[in-house]
């Protein structure tokens, strides 16, 4: 009989144990997401920030000029 109690309190034991890292990683995981919730990365950028890089904003432009702008930047 007392071995019997022994495991439940040991049983009981590790099911406190899991719950409260359960609880504790949830939580985590909710302050991470709700701390960057409100990071916006695309802002327009502060300072002396250069445009890097030009769209193509030429609707008449030829198959072969995109085919070559495309092969020159890899993209």
């Amino acid at each position: 009989m007392m071995s019997f109690i022994k495991a439940v309190l040991k049983t009981l034991k590790v099911f406190i144990l899991f719950t409260g890292c359960t609880i504790l990683f949830y939580y985590g995981i909710m302050w991470v997401t709700e701390e960057y919730q409100n990071y916006h990365r695309y802002d327009a950028p502060e300072g002396s920030a250069l445009k890097v890089s030009n769209s193509v904003n030429n609707n008449d432009s030829q198959l072969f000029d995109r085919l070559k702008l495309f092969y020159l930047n890899g993209e």
